[in-house]
């Protein structure tokens, strides 16, 4: 047969295409065309997200803060008064105040010694529990303790001075009426009488006698027993009259009337 015979070209083509059919299928990819188009259709995973989805957002957190705001005090100050001389030792008051007003009253100094220790330990208290009660220095007198009962007063203006508070007044003042001098506490003249001396002390606030006492008094025989009945009766009717012109006491002619000369000098010195 002659190499150039129609039959043997159509062979070899055949035997040709074959080959490169086999050759085709040899070099075709071995994977999975389902498994690349899944693996390119899943969608990216979020930055900072699981894929369950547990994560926080990026930022997120939670934050918790008390406060606790305390009030301020209203402003507590202690202020000591005044020394205060009495004829039975030194008089000092201390207070402490709240808010503009008197928490706690203390004396410092008290007489003390022989009676007056046992006189004070029952008057100071009282006192302080007054000052606070009162709220200003116009206290009744403890009975039994006239000279620290002075003293305290004085002593205890003097603290409440320095804080600018004298305690509510019990009636305002009118407008133009000039404002009321500070506590003064005044002794008048000596007025002599058939049975001996007579001198008055008072102690003015506000204008107005808020204690009155005895210095000197007629004593000695039947003067004496007749000076204690009547000395209390016109130190109560001074205060309550404000003034000298206050009835003379049953029996005690003569002191009633040294004690009225005595209260009316000391009255003029308070300018009336």
């Amino acid at each position: 047969m002659k190499k150039s015979h129609p039959v043997r070209r159509a062979v070899l083509a055949t035997a040709a295409t074959v080959s490169g059919i086999v050759l085709l299928l040899t070099l075709k990819p071995a994977s999975d065309p389902g498994s690349a188009s899944a693996a390119g259709d899943r969608p990216p995973v979020a930055g900072g997200q699981s894929p369950q989805g547990g994560a926080q957002a990026a930022g997120a957190g939670s934050a918790s803060g008390s406060g606790s705001g305390s009030g301020q005090d209203a402003g507590t100050r202690t202020v000591t008064g005044s020394v205060v001389r009495t004829e039975y030792g030194p008089v000092q008051v201390r207070l402490t105040v709240s808010g503009g007003r008197v928490t706690e009253a203390a004396a410092v100094q008290s007489p003390s010694g022989g009676r007056s220790t046992d006189i004070n330990a029952d008057a100071v208290p009282r006192l302080n529990r007054a000052a606070v009660a009162a709220q200003s220095a116009q206290i009744d007198a403890v009975s039994g303790a006239t000279y620290t009962s002075t003293g305290y007063r004085q002593s205890l203006q003097s603290a409440l001075d320095q804080v600018g508070a004298d305690g509510p007044a019990e009636e305002p003042a009118e407008p133009s009426a000039p404002a009321a001098p500070a506590t003064q506490v005044l002794t008048g003249g000596v007025a002599r009488t058939e049975y001996g001396p007579v001198q008055v002390r008072i102690t003015v606030a506000g204008g107005r006698i808020i204690q009155a006492e005895t210095l000197q008094a007629p004593s000695g025989g039947r003067s004496t027993q007749i000076t204690e009945n009547a000395v209390p009766a016109l130190n109560r009717a001074a205060v309550a009259a404000g003034d000298a012109q206050i009835d003379a006491v049953s029996g005690a002619t003569y002191t009633s009337a040294g004690y009225q000369e005595s209260l009316q000098s000391a009255l003029d010195r308070a300018g009336g």
